[in-house]
């Protein structure tokens, strides 16, 4: 009577939900007050978070607003089985900036590619390039991993990668199976979340039980999963400089790391850093390449990059040699430019690095995070090795934003003349040699075609190119549902910014053809750790959670160095 006025449904939802909350009280009232639960799924579009349900419930859990139609709410399958175990809602920590605070350049008005597709087993394609496997989340159930955690699983793409890897896992080592005509390795990229970031963009954890965020509690969970998977590379970003010479370099060194570190050039106390098994490698070089540019404006960022090139031990070929990079891009959607100009400057290092006698390229692993979306010009500049920029809008490069503010195009070229990179990606004192010898046979075959080469020149002013045919390691879609795969999930987005790219082999199956030009050999893909959905991270509270200490994960490939 007291509520007449409202219509049936609402009435029987508080009915409802007092009948639930009476009794969650006296199963909850002599157990430890701990967390509220989640629903481990999509909630509906309409809820401005995602819906409880009243269940071990902590003392400052507060019931959302229910706004927008009935008919959503009932069809949304608002059960117990679809909920599982996380973590309250947390006010940041005082001494962090607050969300009115948040610099500009960090604000992440990402594309919004939200999964609200309906939960639903996904599986893998079973085909020669892929077996078949389970989602993040049905591999839980089948492990029977604990509850508030999800196990990743591992895709194999040859039976032979298989049987290595459970050889590996009980205990042999490579280079005592007498087998030198094959070197294998892993290689890992990881952004661990620079602490000083973390407490810059507050506003990005607030899903985030504070205790979580907190380094003494993070670090710990960083290193056991380093540990647990064991990669022979480790490609780590968002290293606070504090922390490496503390405790980060000293850790990977007892774990039998070699590290190598570029911090940023700015303010920003973070940077990038390569550590390798000396076990498996031994140093060639270390290269490290700054983004800022005093006098170049339109380079005025502190972002880094880091090149290294190792010599793999154990291996039949003395001259064998590997060039590792790892960078950590521009985060600002709205500068495509700088972005790409970077990238130009990454390309640059490792093309001066990666060369072999015979001229051709030694095999490449590019890793980091390029702060750009699957299938943006970025990067697609990136696996087809050109783009044609002309008329593009710089807010349109990384695909961060659906709906780019502001319509500013692309200047051509896109970075000035005295940065000393050309066109194609290579330094210019490189490249001016290499167009002197092809005029010169151009003279000898054509001698009258001077007009048509600028002419042509002119043409291809608005045209990137790079030498390196690189292909990525993971699809970044699942294949019979096309949910995307996810590498970053905080309270604003949940999206694909990490990659490994690779130079591939003749004979690898999860290549593009054509990847084994102009390279001496190549790689091949045995396997990669499987990444997971929007869904399935958000059933552990998204990132970061109790297990999982970043707001990325880390990304895992199996390789086999492959001689020509």
């Amino acid at each position: 009577g007291r509520h007449s006025m409202l219509p049936r449904h609402v009435q029987r939802l508080g009915r409802d939900w007092i009948t639930h909350w009476n009794g969650s009280q006296l199963l909850t009232f002599n157990s430890p007050v701990s967390s509220c639960m989640r629903w481990a799924g999509h909630y509906p579009p309409w809820a401005s978070f995602p819906l409880p349900i009243p269940g071990d419930c902590s003392a400052n859990w507060r019931f959302p607003p229910f706004f927008g139609p009935w008919r959503q709410f009932q069809n949304s399958n608002w059960h117990l089985d679809n909920y599982t175990q996380s973590c309250c809602f947390h006010l940041p920590n005082p001494s962090m900036k607050s969300e009115g605070e948040e610099p500009l350049t960090k604000k992440r008005r990402l594309s919004g590619q939200d999964d609200t597709s309906s939960p639903e087993q996904e599986t893998n394609l079973s085909n020669q390039k892929e077996v078949s496997c389970l989602s993040g989340a049905q591999n839980e159930e089948k492990h029977g991993s604990k509850k508030g955690t999800i196990k990743r699983h591992w895709e194999y793409f040859c039976q032979q990668s298989k049987t290595m890897k459970i050889a590996k896992d009980k205990g042999s080592d490579q280079s005592s199976t007498g087998s030198e005509a094959t070197f294998d390795f892993t290689v890992m990229s990881y952004n661990i979340l620079s602490q000083n970031l973390l407490e810059g963009n507050s506003h990005l954890y607030k899903h985030c039980r504070q205790r979580l965020l907190f380094w003494t509690y993070r670090f710990p969970n960083i290193l056991q999963e380093i540990k647990e998977l064991d990669a022979d590379v480790l490609c780590l970003q968002e290293v606070q400089e504090d922390h490496y010479r503390t405790e980060i370099k000293s850790s990977l060194e007892s774990l039998g790391y070699h590290c190598e570190y570029k911090m940023r050039t700015g303010r920003k106390p973070d940077g990038c850093a390569i550590c390798f098994k000396t076990s498996k490698f031994s140093l060639i070089s270390s290269n490290p390449v700054e983004f800022f540019r005093r006098d170049i404006p339109l380079l005025d960022r502190d972002n880094v990059g880091l090149v290294l090139l190792l010599q793999p031990r154990f291996h039949c070929k003395a001259s064998a040699a590997i060039c590792i990079a790892n960078t950590h891009l521009l985060y600002n959607p709205r500068r495509g430019d700088i972005k790409l100009t970077q990238l130009a400057m990454l390309l640059a290092e490792i093309a001066s690095v990666a060369p072999q006698r015979d001229g051709s390229f030694c095999p490449i692993v590019i890793c980091g995070d390029f702060n750009s979306v699957p299938g943006s010009p970025l990067y697609r500049f990136i696996k087809e090795g050109k783009l044609n920029y002309e008329g593009l809008a710089i807010g349109k490069v990384s695909g961060q934003e659906q709906f780019p503010r502001g319509q500013r195009i692309l200047s051509i070229p896109i970075w000035p003349k005295n940065l000393g990179i050309s066109q194609n990606c290579v330094y210019e004192i490189k490249q001016q040699q290499k167009e002197r010898n092809a005029e010169e046979k151009l003279k000898a075959a054509k001698p009258d075609n001077t007009q048509e080469t600028a002419i042509a020149s002119e043409k291809l002013s608005s045209k990137l190119r790079h030498h390196f045919k690189l292909s990525s390691v993971y699809s970044h879609y699942f294949p019979e549902t096309g949910i995307p795969e996810v590498t970053t999930c905080h309270s604003r987005s949940a999206v694909t910014v990490d990659y490994i790219f690779y130079s591939a082999a003749n004979d690898d199956t999860a290549a593009p053809p054509g990847a084994e030009d102009s390279f001496c050999g190549g790689l091949k893909l045995l396997g990669r750790l499987a990444l997971l959905t929007e869904k399935d991270l958000w059933t552990v509270n998204g990132l970061p959670n109790e297990k999982n200490s970043s707001d990325h994960l880390p990304l895992l490939a199996e390789f086999r160095l492959i001689e020509r």
